[in-house]
């Protein structure tokens, strides 16, 4: 079995058909389909159901998807290692991150990360807050960018606190709060939210603060990115509550503070797994040391 073969299996995985699969992989359909064919007898077992119109694992294929992944991590770890011991910083990181971060100026790390160290291979992955630190917590991302209720410490990763502030509302330019400036909850009570769904992060914090301000709202829109949010708002659908170090790039908007205002902190989490190369000097960029905890 060959790593090249494995990484054919995990591209018609990813992309769906082995036209992609071969484009990404940079070689012709014929000899990825072959290869994977002799990969399929060798095992005995088919890896694929193939039709006209779509590729799909079968359920050997699934047991092999896993194991064929972490064989390639393994082999680009290796390469990395021996570079790292020869002072050059190589191979890849994924990086987690929720919208609306602005503890770091994500892009600027990542144009300076990228001109110190070229020969590692970036990607970068939007999400929600659970979401991300799940994920790094599998090892399918080395590093996320979280929001958290204030107190909260995700579980089985190193952490660090980034920074906290205060949530404000957010509401359309002509708004009948717009001229308020600053409110209570209580003051929002009877207007409908927009906000992310139950169960998130983002939505706890401000769950909570209305509970603990004893006050009910109605959520009519549920919605998972903050540009939507911002665009229903903008509507005059609804109102919604943003990080107040977020809001700055929503100009046309009204933003009102909070005198009981829910907090949030922005965490950087990373995995427990040892730390590749790559992973150590992006967290070195950003002056966090890998020896740190939770």
């Amino acid at each position: 079995m060959e790593l090249q073969q494995m990484r054919y299996v995990v591209a018609v995985a990813e992309t769906g058909t082995f036209t992609r699969a071969a484009e990404q992989c940079r070689v012709v359909q014929s000899a990825l389909s072959h290869q994977i064919a002799r990969l399929e007898r060798e095992l005995g077992a088919k890896l694929f159901d193939r039709t006209s119109r779509r590729v799909r694992l079968t359920p050997a294929g699934e047991a092999f998807l896993p194991a064929a992944r972490l064989s390639l991590d393994a082999a680009e770890r290796a390469k990395a290692e021996v570079a790292a011991a020869s002072g050059e910083v190589r191979g890849q990181i994924s990086i987690g991150a929720i919208p609306t971060v602005t503890a770091v100026d994500l892009p600027g790390v990542l144009e300076r990360f990228h001109a110190r160290h070229p020969r590692v291979r970036i990607s970068l992955r939007s999400g929600a807050s659970e979401e991300l630190a799940e994920r790094v917590r599998l090892g399918t991302l080395d590093v996320a960018f979280l929001g958290i209720p204030v107190g909260a410490h995700p579980k089985d990763v190193h952490g660090r606190e980034l920074a906290r502030g205060e949530l404000v509302a957010v509401v359309a330019s002509d708004h009948a709060l717009a001229g308020r400036g600053r409110v209570d909850l209580r003051d929002l009570a009877d207007e409908p939210f927009v906000d992310f769904p139950p169960g998130s992060a983002a939505r706890a914090q401000s769950d909570e603060a209305f509970t603990a301000a004893r006050v009910r709202r109605e959520v009519a829109f549920e919605i998972s990115t903050a540009d939507f949010m911002a665009r229903l708002i903008r509507r005059g659908l609804g109102i919604g509550l943003m990080p107040a170090s977020f809001v700055s790039e929503l100009s046309d908007l009204a933003v009102l503070q909070i005198r009981d205002a829910p907090t949030r902190m922005e965490h950087l989490v990373w995995s427990r797994f040892p730390p590749s190369p790559a992973t150590t000097a992006f967290l070195a960029e950003l002056g966090v040391p890998t020896t740190d905890g939770e």
